[in-house]
């Protein structure tokens, strides 16, 4: 019997049809991109810092431990309490003389802070804390300066806070932008954002 030749298999195609493969896959494959904090960062200063005193009063300590658990001042919080309890700490108004703020509606309790300009917050998390606990706290700290400054854009310009820095940002803003940015100074300056962020700690 006589032997019978395999036949060619046509490979002309193939490379076409490896090319349509990997266009297919590179459109269609999503790439994930960690998510990070939107920060900017202040102006290079060269001058030398100077020793700046802090009453304990004047301190909100918040810590965030790997178990997701708030501590403020030592003492265990929920993190729906947590926005509330800030805002009445940078909003307290304690302060007498020099240290008195006309514009505060807090408790004017003297064991919390004297004023918002000398209030700090103080954030801090554990090194095994989740990124997603910490960034949640984060954001409420961030939310209660944000409500004061929309309180007080509002009662003095009618319009809140938020809105003139997003007008400001926005490359179709039509008014005056000097105004704008001296009325946004305005408000920073009653409320300064002074939002420590610590080294984590070990355990």
């Amino acid at each position: 019997m006589a032997k019978r030749n395999a036949p060619e298999v046509n490979a002309g195609s193939m490379a076409d049809i490896a090319f349509l493969l990997l266009i297919f896959f590179l459109v269609t494959t999503t790439i994930e991109t960690d998510s990070g904090i939107s920060r900017r960062l202040p102006p290079l200063d060269d001058t030398p810092p100077e020793d700046v005193v802090l009453r304990k009063r004047n301190i909100f300590q918040v810590l965030v431990n790997d178990a997701g658990d708030i501590l403020v001042n030592e003492e265990p919080m929920e993190i729906k309490d947590l926005r509330r309890a800030a805002i009445d700490f940078l909003d307290n108004g304690g302060g007498k003389g020099a240290e008195a703020c006309d514009y505060c509606q807090g408790a004017r309790d003297p064991e919390s802070s004297d004023n918002p300009v000398k209030a700090v917050i103080s954030l801090q998390n554990n090194r095994q804390t989740k990124y997603k606990d910490y960034i949640t706290v984060q954001n409420e700290l961030v939310a209660s300066y944000n409500f004061l400054r929309n309180r007080e854009a509002n009662r003095l310009f009618g319009v809140e806070f938020t809105a003139m820095e997003a007008a400001f940002k926005s490359p179709d803003f039509k008014g005056d932008k000097d105004v704008l940015k001296e009325r946004i100074e305005v408000i920073k300056n009653m409320y300064p954002q002074k939002l420590s962020e610590a080294e984590p700690r070990k355990r």
